[in-house]
């Protein structure tokens, strides 16, 4: 079952956290909102020991990361300690790099470089996530790119499911849920709606809203989300669509503690 206690991802936050005094000031406010857990990603280049340091200082605790494919691939022992010292035991991958232009021989690539890695990240006790965009969904000769890299990877190679994403592929995120189950480690919370506001715009533009104020059925995904085995949920909008950053934030909280989370 997913934890209650739902996170904030900061990649929301990403043009907030460029220094350690930002970082900061973003973490007091986000603890502010009621948020206690996060995932770090895309902060700017603080040290592990100064982010412990703010995190505790505001009662919250980091349960996932994203870092560069360069330090899971050229540095990963400095990357396990990173995540030792602020005491995160879930490493995430943002994307295949070069997500754009796979093909069937750099997926293999990428799944036999990863399945090592994830092999040395489960010796030293943390958990590979990788976190799917649409892309995923494509397909190599008949075959979900998702499909193949749930069934070809290490058993400690784990999903960030990203639930906007996954229903912006034409895939039902929570069927998706269930149906790897035992496979995800953590699931992102944001919502898809459609803007029709503003002259001369097209119609039909989809766009990532707080959670529950789109069309997915939260309802059902979170259902989902606890059968599929995930630990964490964290809330994340890549584009606030010109609103508060934090105010988008603070409204998937409240929503979402009406749904039992805290």
């Amino acid at each position: 079952m997913v934890d209650r206690k739902i996170g904030a991802q900061f990649y929301t936050l990403r043009e907030f956290c460029k220094t350690k005094e930002d970082f900061e000031k973003s973490c007091e406010k986000v603890s502010k909102i009621g948020y206690k857990t996060v995932q770090l990603s895309a902060i700017g280049p603080i040290a592990a020991n100064d982010v412990k340091e703010i995190i505790d200082k505001y009662s919250l605790k980091a349960v996932l990361t994203h870092r560069p494919s360069q330090e899971f691939e050229e540095k990963t022992d400095e990357l396990i300690e990173y995540h030792k010292t602020i005491g995160c035991d879930i490493a995430g991958l943002g994307s295949i790099p070069d997500f754009h232009n796979i093909t069937e021989q750099s997926l293999n690539e990428f799944i036999k470089k990863y399945n090592i890695i994830a092999e040395k990240l489960e010796k030293n006790g943390i958990t590979f996530a990788y976190h799917n965009h649409a892309i995923e969904f494509a397909k190599i000769k008949g075959k979900y790119i998702f499909d193949i890299l749930a069934e070809e990877t290490h058993p400690n190679f784990k999903f960030t499911l990203d639930v906007y994403w996954t229903a912006f592929a034409g895939i039902n995120p929570a069927k998706c849920l269930v149906d790897y189950k035992g496979k995800i480690a953590c699931v992102h919370f944001k919502d898809l709606g459609v803007d029709f506001s503003g002259e001369g715009k097209p119609m039909n533009i989809v766009v990532m809203r707080p959670v529950m104020e789109g069309n997915l059925n939260w309802d059902e995904i979170i259902a989902a989300a606890d059968e599929s085995g995930a630990k964490w949920a964290q809330v994340e909008q890549d584009n606030c669509n010109g609103e508060d950053p934090f105010d988008c934030l603070e409204r998937s909280y409240k929503n979402l503690k009406t749904k039992g989370f805290c």
